[in-house]
């Protein structure tokens, strides 16, 4: 088989042609590549799990699923409002990020794109989803989106990362803004039943990465970050673990009476107690002094997440 290349077209003045398709080929890449690096930045998969507990709040809120145009401009927003936290994280973070293993590959510290234009990249997406929520939505919602993304970068990830083990506490609440922020687009207003999914987002975040943080903890540690594993014990870790997966389940079964149904409580009643199984099981093997698989949590509580957000959205349909 015979390799393919572009016809030679020769110029005025009759040079070789300066472009083949070998070459093309490699420019495609190279933009891809680049494509690829800027969307790593954004982290999706954060972006994904936040938008899982978005929709069902504006579909709560609303009593019913609200208008598609109002979801599609939450969603849009809501993407770009997480992946611009997400990539001015990572221009604040560059320094520890190339000493950790989990995140030396990340584009920052692998030299993929440079500060500068990830710090441009952040800030554009940033102006254009406060800008989107701003126009479609009401002031209330832009505002949280826009205290959202400063809280993050600014509060959480310059000073309450690199300065107290209770950073994961306090940085709990952008992650549940989200919740907020949707039923704040649907109503203009924030009532009970937002402030208890909030806080179940909220609390749910402690045994939800307190796992990962344990099985990543020697490489905080040399990072000097002083995430709650690297400067307590196991047994202090499983014990806040314990205690946030405990508020998490209350708080989800507060929900309950602010005009849900049994189409929503009976599912949070079974997957609440197999989070508590788990979470209880990661406890019992530090407690026993056996090898420890923190991992198991994690993921389950993700699964947890989606499951009881998916019971909201389901009981304000039916």
């Amino acid at each position: 088989m015979s390799m393919i290349t572009e016809r030679p077209v020769s110029n005025s003045a009759g040079q070789q042609p300066v472009r083949t398709a070998e070459a093309s080929a490699v420019v495609r890449r190279d933009v891809r590549g680049m494509l690829a690096a800027y969307v790593a930045l954004t982290k999706p998969r954060i972006v994904e799990l936040l938008l899982v507990t978005t929709v069902p709040a504006m579909m709560l809120a609303h009593g019913g699923m609200p208008p598609l145009w109002l979801v599609a401009v939450v969603l849009v927003g809501g993407s770009l409002a997480a992946g611009a936290a997400s990539v001015i994280n990572c221009y604040i973070d560059r320094d520890i990020d190339q000493l950790m293993r989990r995140t030396k590959r990340r584009p920052l510290p692998a030299h993929t794109v440079s500060p500068r234009n990830a710090l441009i990249f952040g800030l554009v997406l940033a102006a254009v989803s406060i800008a989107l929520m701003a126009a479609f939505t009401n002031l209330l919602a832009a505002g949280l989106t826009l205290a959202a993304i400063v809280y993050y970068d600014l509060v959480y990830t310059l000073w309450l990362k690199r300065t107290t083990p209770a950073n994961t506490f306090w940085g709990g609440a952008c992650g549940a803004a989200p919740v907020l922020i949707g039923w704040a687009a649907v109503t203009g207003s924030l009532a009970p039943a937002a402030w208890a999914l909030f806080a179940v987002v909220f609390f749910w975040q402690m045994p939800h990465f307190y796992p990962l943080a344990m099985k990543y903890k020697d490489d905080y540690a040399r990072a000097g970050i002083p995430m709650l594993p690297v400067v307590a014990s196991a047994r202090r870790v499983n014990a806040e673990i314990l205690i946030f997966a405990w508020l998490t389940v209350l708080s989800s079964l507060a929900v309950w009476p602010l005009g849900m149904s049994a189409i929503y409580g009976v599912p949070t009643l079974v997957v609440g107690g197999v989070f508590l199984v788990e979470a209880h099981r990661l406890a019992g093997r530090v407690g026993r002094g056996e090898a420890v698989k923190p991992m198991r949590l994690f993921h389950w509580s993700t699964t947890y997440l989606t499951i009881l957000f998916a019971a909201v959205a389901l009981d304000a349909l039916l």
